[in-house]
């Protein structure tokens, strides 16, 4: 055994602690791996896999190791391969492309051919996207918009990764009151062809989990394939996921799961923490080994993240540490609104002479739209880490747009119907509908009013919106946009709609105020508009390409794994992080702390996090977690101070007895300096120091050695004459 490691060691530098090669080593029965931020998970994974092949001897390919994306996949071979590169290699793949392989034999065994409808397009089928928008305009009466379609899509993905029942799917939280219809009538869309049936990532999952369960020779197959098989990032694991696994090692219970339940930030993709809490339960001759030390932070961030994450009851103890020394302490910095913040950080990294090793993480990613339109003006480059950035498709920033087209041309009907229900004008489908209808073609407010009855508000509020228009034509983008918000109604529409589909006001809102920011600088809507076109490319391309002097923006979320010398967490105010919603429940509480766990536990030298004082005039408060990691900074700093007054020698000539205390000496107080003693009282001593006086409890000066005699050098024996 020592052998192994020495040869790694030699070979490859890599030097594994006694917890590490105690994992690596441990590879009989179920072993749970807790992992805690930056202590070398990946390479104590490959170890294990090496040593079981090279030290005991089983074939590669009946080791079997899932990873949970498709990128985690391909870097665990190419790391093996460097590694081991003698060594064939085992069997490295996703969950999601284990069951398809367990589905596509279990439904061929059975007669049915199947057309994935998820990832490449095909001719064969319609894609879930569009199967889904389809039935949302047929039960909604609208068109459905980028963002409601990505909720729709993680509401099914949910309920099939937390294998809730049919019966139980209106006890969820649903995107919108339609939601379980449409997800009915989705399902029976795909199944409508018994003998030919769609499948979506998800169903691969339900499938696998159906055929190890109910078909015996599937089920004698696959968990006789492997010998040993391994999970990383399990605490991102959905609950069908965890049962595919323990399926597979029914037969030996050879598992290996290697996770942090402090890293838990996926809930509302269906991960279940729970399980790791419960690991015992389901193997309970199972070990559990903790890997705490921390290879890649300094001791100051080490030390708060740690007890910054105690705070959170659902956990296993652990107690995370590091050799490193200290670096910058980690600051946190209230701003004044969130300009200053923006600008805070632009100076901050243009004093930096390597910005490729800085991040600016955020939870919305409506944050980043600043940051790039400055980044990008300042000439610093920057990377976009998997942020699904639709902003600038998204519905808000389509509707201002089409406000602002109408102004050039207002007898643009074909506009004025995609903004119609938008106006604060209460339009009803049949109403939109006779418009549609006229065939005359001028002023569309005046078309409306004209051919289509109309109540009294109605044609009130056509008129004064004709007014506005007006204004328009000689105003900048920001006051269009402020007209549109406040005279059109919009804002009282963005209400509304956030009542009825459950969006969250104060992100549309926000959305609103970048738009605002954007436009500042520009004079015509012409402008404007082509600097949205701008920032949307430079964001594509930054997805895309990475210079090395890039800084990285990303969500909190997509950070994970990820390790940068400098991170600024931005926007740190409760209604964000933690969100409102997360501050009315407590288990979606400690997830937000889990999360802002992970973006303080990417930074290895510099932390900053963020906030700023108000917003629209409006008071923002600072985070919760901002606020407890205050505390946990100035507990640090008492504790230390109290170390260092407990490693000062003691003055020869402290006063420890009441007999020693004269009226008039000169004394030196630990923290007050030099004064002398004015009075002494029965329980209480008076001092003078300077023009300051006080009085002071007598015997906890005397019990801490608070005093001493202000002795003369030469009397003190310290100058010999």
């Amino acid at each position: 055994m020592s052998s192994f490691f020495e040869k790694q060691a030699k070979l490859h530098n890599v030097h594994l602690n006694k917890v590490q090669q105690k994992a690596v080593c441990q590879t009989d029965g179920p072993l749970l791996l807790l992992a805690c931020p930056g202590s070398g998970k990946t390479t104590t994974l490959i170890m294990r896999i090496g040593y079981l092949i090279e030290e005991k001897g089983f074939e590669a390919k009946r080791i079997k190791a899932i990873t949970f994306s498709r990128a985690s996949a391909n870097d665990m071979k190419t790391r093996f391969e460097q590694f081991f590169p003698s060594l064939n290699q085992p069997a490295f793949s996703t969950i999601h492309s284990l069951a398809f392989s367990i589905t596509s034999r279990y439904l061929k065994s059975r007669g049915i051919a199947f057309t994935l409808i998820e990832g490449t397009p095909n001719t064969n089928a319609p894609m879930k996207s569009q199967i889904l928008k389809d039935l949302y305009k047929q039960l909604l009466k609208e068109d459905c918009s980028d963002d409601q379609l990505q909720e729709m899509v993680q509401f099914i993905s949910f309920i099939k990764n937390k294998m809730i029942p049919q019966t139980k799917w209106k006890d969820e939280e649903l995107p919108n009151p339609e939601a379980v219809k449409i997800t009915i009538q989705y399902e029976a869309i795909k199944t409508q062809n018994p003998a030919h049936i769609w499948l979506d990532f998800d169903d691969l999952l339900v499938l696998a989990y159906e055929a190890l369960t109910y078909d015996e020779n599937i089920m004698a197959s696959f968990s006789n394939l492997y010998d040993y098989v391994l999970t990383d990032e399990s605490q991102d694991t959905s609950r069908i996921q965890h049962a595919i696994v323990e399926k597979l090692v029914t037969s030996h219970q050879n598992l290996c799961v290697v996770a942090d339940d402090d890293q838990t930030i996926y809930s509302w993709r269906a991960a279940d923490p729970a399980y790791l809490l419960k690991f015992k339960d389901t193997y309970p001759k199972a070990k559990i080994l903790k890997m705490e030390q921390n290879y890649r932070s300094s001791s100051s961030i080490v030390s708060v993240a740690n007890q910054f994450i105690k705070r959170n009851k659902s956990r296993y103890k652990k107690e995370m540490f590091t050799e490193n020394g200290p670096s910058l302490d980690i600051a946190l910095k209230q701003l004044h609104d969130d300009q200053a913040q923006m600008r805070y950080v632009i100076y901050g990294l243009l004093d930096l002479k390597e910005t490729g090793s800085a991040a600016i993480l955020f939870r919305n990613n409506a944050s980043a739209i600043l940051y790039i339109s400055e980044l990008e003006r300042r000439g610093i480059p920057f990377y976009m880490k998997d942020v699904d950035q639709r902003f600038f498709s998204h519905w808000v920033v389509e509707d201002i747009l089409n406000f602002m087209r109408l102004s050039f041309n207002l007898e643009r009907k074909d506009i004025f119907l995609k903004i119609a229900r938008k106006f604060n004008l209460y339009l009803s489908n049949d109403q939109i509908r006779k418009f549609e209808r006229v065939e005359d073609t001028g002023n569309v407010f005046q078309l409306l009013s004209r051919h289509v009855p109309l109540k009294d508000y109605q044609v009130q509020s056509l008129q004064n919106y004709a007014n506005v228009y007006e204004k328009m034509k000689n105003s900048r983008p920001k006051s269009v946009i402020r007209l549109i918000k406040e005279q059109l109604g919009y804002e009282q529409v963005l209400n509304n709609r956030a009542e009825k589909f459950g969006f969250r006001i104060e992100v549309l809102m926000d959305m609103i105020r970048t738009l605002e920011q954007i436009a500042e600088p520009f004079t015509t809507m012409e402008a404007f508009a082509k600097r949205l076109k701008e920032l949307d490319e430079l964001t594509q391309k930054a997805k895309k390409t990475k210079d090395p002097n890039a800084v990285t923006l990303s969500t909190f979320h997509s950070a994970k794994g990820l390790e940068f010398d400098h991170v600024y967490m931005i926007d740190c105010h409760n209604g964000t992080i933690p969100s409102d919603e997360d501050l009315r429940d407590n288990d979606k509480l400690e997830e937000a702390r889990r999360l802002f766990y992970v973006g303080m536990t990417r930074a290895r030298k510099h932390l900053e996090l963020l906030t700023y004082a108000e917003k629209d005039g409006k008071e923002k408060v600072e985070s919760r977690f901002i606020s407890e990691v205050r505390g946990i900074l100035l507990k640090n700093a008492k504790q230390l101070e109290t170390l260092k007054e407990q490693s000062e020698p003691e003055n020869p000539n402290t006063i420890r007895k009441v007999s020693e205390m004269k009226v008039g000496i000169e004394i030196v107080h630990k923290k007050f300096g030099v004064g002398h003693i004015v009075q002494i009282k029965l329980d209480r001593l008076v001092l003078q120091f300077g023009e300051t006086s006080k009085e002071l409890v007598t015997q906890t000066i005397l019990d801490n050695g608070l005093i001493a005699k202000n002795l003369p050098l030469v009397q003190q024996g310290l100058i010999v004459k």
